[in-house]
């Protein structure tokens, strides 16, 4: 009888790993989609552009529809997975996120391709909180969630150079409105997965919905993003900018002010105020400046200087996307034994190295001398930076908080990467500008043509230069508010998950 009993459990034990195994498929399934939407439609741009006849001023909201809408309702997408159900929001955003992705693969002017990158914004921010809430409450031993965490890593720090490639391939073997519509079968795959593989998570008593909260912190981060991504070209000492940055601040302010009185509030101020969790959230959100900003100045001196075409180009950051990939397999292996701390300072370290080594990128740099280091380099330590940095903001959450604490981690991420694309693209064309009236008497003058190529790149190189002292801010915070506790890595996984959740894993 005893054997037939532990036959029983090894049994129940087989089963539930081959649950989880399949649960993170289809939670890497899902942050995949959200990641690649970011950056897939870039290399097909010019395509859609033609086709839909979208001029060039407006051209851009093809990527700033999704990112604005997507980092605006961040934080309330992940409070709804907390109150509604996680598992049903991540399956009712895989379902919306298909049915926008279809409206904008069949779209037949601007407007409904607008509308239908918007549409996605919204449902991926449904389903990236609760995505990395299920990954949270799912797994709770500390080396099971180092592996899954080294997993999720690798798919959102590699998904962007994948989709550039997915892009390209897409769009040169097919149309550009396959880069939308290979969303529809993926996703509709993935929520018939979701109540198959997924365990549903909430919370299961709350007092109330805070809807002043939700109303301000939308209003807030709506128009923080929106003139992040706008400030370029109204100016960001134009009136309409200083306005929008103040009822911002406004909004936000009065967001803290109100979570502090409100009994059931959408952001809890004990998500943040833990000096550990919240160091975290800083160093995304530097992490985030410096990253986006970097890859679309690398995709420019690629394309405008090295003259790559868009397919070449995608191809080109296959050794970044493969270094994060195998980079998070290390990462996950060593978090336990280390602790964040140690791993997070040698990743934004290596970061740093890596930008340095993109400062040093010139008009007859080869990929093979000058890109290529700079990319294994980079690639390597954000690896080692993004799995300790998802694990730390996310351990010892309570269990009624992961939604919203997973909202964060990708917001402060959106915000970071909306502010570092306009901060840095207003640095390259001072840079550059600059550059040409030192060298060749000023900007209209008939010398100026033949310096341009070489002030085009002193403006990359200056946007790396920024980039590095944004990822030296990150190392910084990290050292100051991290401990270093091997201890930690390893036993503060459960606090807090639940009851039942402990006795699982027990």
């Amino acid at each position: 009888m005893a054997a037939i009993d532990v036959v029983a459990r090894a049994s129940e034990t087989t089963r539930g790993t081959d649950k989880k195994r399949w649960a993170l498929v289809v939670i890497a399934v899902a942050q995949l989609m959200i990641v690649l939407d970011t950056s897939v439609v870039i290399v097909a741009l010019p395509s859609a552009q033609r086709a839909l006849h979208i001029s060039v001023a407006d051209r851009q909201w093809v990527l700033s529809a999704y990112t604005l809408v997507f980092g605006t309702l961040l934080l309330l997408g992940g409070r709804l997975a907390d109150y509604l159900g996680r598992r049903r929001m991540l399956g009712i955003g895989l379902l919306g996120f298909a049915t926008a992705s279809a409206l904008g693969g069949l779209a037949q002017n601007s407007a409904m391709l607008f509308g239908a990158r918007a549409l996605q914004g919204a449902f991926a921010a449904l389903m990236a909180p609760a995505s990395l809430s299920l990954l949270t409450v799912t797994f709770t031993e500390a080396r099971e969630r180092a592996r899954a965490f080294g997993v999720y890593s690798a798919v959102a720090g590699g998904g962007v150079a994948i989709g550039l490639v997915l892009g390209g391939t897409l769009t040169d073997l097919a149309s550009w409105r396959w880069t939308l519509l290979i969303n529809v079968p993926i996703a509709l795959v993935a929520a018939v997965a979701v109540r198959r593989v997924l365990t549903e998570s909430r919370i299961e008593s709350r007092s109330g919905y805070d809807l002043r909260g939700s109303a301000l912190v939308t209003a807030g981060m709506f128009l923080l993003v929106y003139r992040f991504t706008t400030a370029g070209t109204d100016g960001w000492g134009s009136r309409v900018t200083i306005g929008l940055l103040g009822a911002a601040a406004v909004s936000l302010v009065a967001f803290v002010l109100t979570e502090l009185a409100v009994a059931n509030p959408l952001l809890p101020l004990r998500v943040i105020i833990d000096r550990h969790r919240g160091g975290a959230f800083l160093a995304s959100f530097f992490v985030g400046i410096a990253m986006l900003g970097t890859f679309l100045f690398l995709t420019y001196f690629l394309q405008a200087t090295q003259h790559y075409s868009a397919l070449k180009t995608g191809f080109a950051f296959l050794p970044l996307s493969g270094g994060i990939v195998f980079g998070a397999a290390v990462a996950s292996q060593l978090l336990p034994r280390v602790g964040p701390r140690s791993l997070m300072l040698s990743g934004l370290a290596l970061t740093t190295a890596g930008l340095l080594l993109f400062t040093r990128l010139g008009v007859a740099s080869t990929f093979a001398s000058g890109v290529l280091p700079a990319e294994i380099v980079m690639s390597l330590g954000l690896a080692l930076t993004f799995v300790p940095m998802s694990s730390t903001a996310l351990i010892g959450i309570d269990r009624r908080d992961a939604g919203v604490a997973s909202a964060l981690v990708n917001a402060t991420q959106q915000v970071g990467g909306s502010l570092g694309i306009a901060l840095l693209n207003t640095v390259a064309s001072s840079a550059a500008a600059g550059y040409l009236a030192a060298h060749a008497g000023g900007v209209g003058s008939a010398a100026a043509a033949s310096v341009v190529p070489a002030a085009t790149v002193h403006g990359y190189t200056t946007a790396f230069d920024v980039s590095t002292v944004m990822v030296v801010v990150a190392f910084v915070l990290t050292a100051t508010l991290l401990r270093g506790s091997r201890r930690a890595a390893q036993t503060e996984a459960l606090p807090e998950l639940g009851a039942e959740m402990a006795d699982a894993a027990a």
